[in-house]
Parts: C-alpha cells; sequence; structure tokens
C-alpha cells in the first residue's frame, strides 16, 4: 500500500514538475512580450515626437514658401509696371528703338514667368493646407475646353505646330470650376508645345459617355521616358534635368493639374513613347449641381490674355 502511495506522489511531483516548467516557459514569454512591449511603445512616443518634429518643420516650410511667394510679389509688381510704363512712353514720343522693344519684351516674358513660379508655389502650399478651394457650377465643359483651345491657337500656329481640336459632341453639362479647368488645359497645351519641335502636331480631343467625359491632349514631341511616367505627377518631377534647363519650367505645374483633376474627382494619367510623343487624358465625372447649390456671382479671377502670357512664359524661344 505504501508503494502505491510513493508512485502516486511521485506521479504527482511529475505533473507539478511538468506544469512548473509550463508556467515558468509562460512567465518567461510574458516577460518577453512585456519587453516587446515596452520598447514598441519607446519607438511609438519617439515616432511621435519625430512626427511633431517633421510636422514644425512642414509647417515652418509652408509659411516660408507662402510669406517669401507673398514678398516676391511685390517687387514684382514695381518692376512689370515699370516696364509697362516705360513701353507706353516710348509708342507716346514715337520712339522705335529694336533693341529697346527686344529688351523690354524680354523683361515682361521674365517678370511672367516670375509670376507663374510665385503663383504656382501660393497654390501649392494652399493645397497642402487644405485651402485651396475651387467654385463649381453646371457647365458646359465642351465650350470651357474649345474656349481654351481657341484662345492659344494663334500662339501655337506661330510656334509652327499644327493644333486641332475635336470632339464626340458640342454640349455636355457638368459641375466644375471653369478658371481652373482651363487652367489644366493650358498648362498640359504649354508643355506639349514646350516639348513639340516646330511642323509637329498637337491634338485636343473629348470623348463622351453618360457618366464621364475623357479629355485627352496629345502631341508628338519627345516623349517622356517609362520610368519617369510614374513620378511625372509628383512635385518638382522633372523627365530630364537637361530638358528642364533647355526648355525651362519648375516641376511643379503637372502636380497642381493632378490636384485640380482630382479636387473635381476625376483622374488624370498618362501615355509616352520616347521620341513619338505623349498623350495625357483627364477624366471628369458628370456631377450637375441642384440649383440651389450653385453659386452665384462667379466670374473668372483674371482675363484670358494674362493667363496665357503668365501659362506659357516659360516656353523658350
Amino acid at each position: 500500500m505504501e508503494d502505491n502511495y510513493r508512485v502516486e506522489i511521485d506521479n504527482l511531483n511529475r505533473e507539478i514538475g511538468k506544469k512548473n516548467i509550463k508556467l515558468k516557459n509562460i512567465s518567461d514569454q510574458l516577460e518577453e512580450e512585456n519587453i516587446k512591449r515596452k520598447a514598441i511603445e519607446r519607438s511609438f512616443k519617439e515616432n511621435q515626437e519625430i512626427l511633431k518634429k517633421v510636422l514644425k518643420a512642414d509647417k515652418v516650410r509652408k509659411d516660408f514658401f507662402a510669406n517669401i511667394s507673398h514678398e516676391l510679389r511685390t517687387p514684382l509688381n514695381v518692376i512689370f509696371t515699370s516696364t509697362q510704363l516705360i513701353d507706353l512712353n516710348l509708342k507716346k514720343l514715337h520712339i522705335e528703338d529694336k533693341n529697346l522693344c527686344k529688351y523690354l519684351a524680354m523683361n515682361r516674358q521674365n517678370c511672367y514667368r516670375l509670376l507663374k513660379l510665385i503663383n504656382n508655389l501660393i497654390d501649392i502650399t494652399k493645397i497642402d493646407s487644405g485651402y485651396f478651394d475651387i467654385k463649381l457650377k453646371n457647365t458646359n465643359i465642351i465650350k470651357v475646353v474649345e474656349d481654351t483651345v481657341l484662345s492659344i491657337a494663334e500662339y501655337i500656329k506661330s510656334k509652327n505646330i499644327e493644333i486641332l481640336f475635336d470632339t464626340d459632341v458640342e454640349e455636355r453639362y457638368t459641375s466644375c470650376d471653369e478658371e481652373k479647368i482651363s487652367r489644366v488645359i493650358m498648362n498640359l497645351l504649354s508643355n506639349a508645345v514646350k516639348f513639340t519641335k516646330p511642323e509637329g502636331k498637337i491634338e485636343v480631343n473629348i470623348h463622351d459617355s453618360e457618366n464621364k467625359v475623357i479629355i485627352s491632349v496629345k502631341d508628338t514631341g519627345i516623349g517622356i521616358p517609362l520610368e519617369m511616367q510614374k513620378v511625372i505627377f509628383e512635385r518638382f518631377a522633372q523627365a530630364k534635368e537637361s530638358l528642364a534647363k533647355e526648355c525651362g519650367g519648375s516641376g511643379i505645374g503637372l502636380s497642381i493639374v493632378k490636384a485640380l483633376v482630382e479636387m473635381h474627382k476625376g483622374k488624370v494619367w498618362v501615355k509616352s513613347e520616347e521620341g513619338k510623343g505623349s498623350e495625357f487624358f483627364i477624366e471628369l465625372p458628370v456631377i450637375l449641381l441642384e440649383e440651389k447649390d450653385v453659386p452665384k456671382n462667379h466670374n473668372l479671377v483674371d482675363n484670358k490674355n494674362n493667363i496665357i502670357n503668365i501659362e506659357f512664359s516659360d516656353i523658350v524661344g
């Protein structure tokens, strides 16, 4: 009997030993998890501090761009006004000096060029800060695009580049900001002219379906390398550094195009082949506002000629 008790006690001790080992393993695992948790908490706090510093630095950067952009406008306005006054006085005095006229034209174009850069920097800052608004109204999108193309057709032809416009329909009403869509088309046409050689061709086409409109701007220019097509709409992206120097541009125009299109709940993309040209596509949904949602007294802020001068100011030659 005593032997049986001893066997049972031994078995019980073995079971207790096994349980103790399991408990020790569990305790070790818990300790290990606790160490990991504390490490994660430390990492999280460190990342929070880093994030705060990054956000603070980003705010400083945005404020800097906003302030410097506004500050640059004042001397630029003085230079531009002086240029216009000199030009006006030369005409009043009937003075014709080819060299002087050439230098005044160069001065004027570079004023527009600086204004374009300043406007883009201000807009980028507003977009990043969430303060950039679009004013939607029910508009014939076909007419907006056609009028924009027609307004710069003569300029494009003066570069010995053919410009064609075609559309599936004459009317398609949708809610959009007329000035912003016009600016998007001008930016794409400006790029097309910039990278298309004389005797080339630019085509603007509009394809219509029930719930969306697709606008395309196609050129016979130099094209975009495949690796750059993925980043072409990113901030400050340039297809090639040598081309940026040769043709001008800040590399922020297409990022603004993307932002403006997305504000209209649309999307933009590009198809291109080096040496054969590029085709940019804009897809906009057809959404009509109810009468009560349509804003009143919505007019273009700037006149069309001034917008054209600014948008095409960085085209060399």
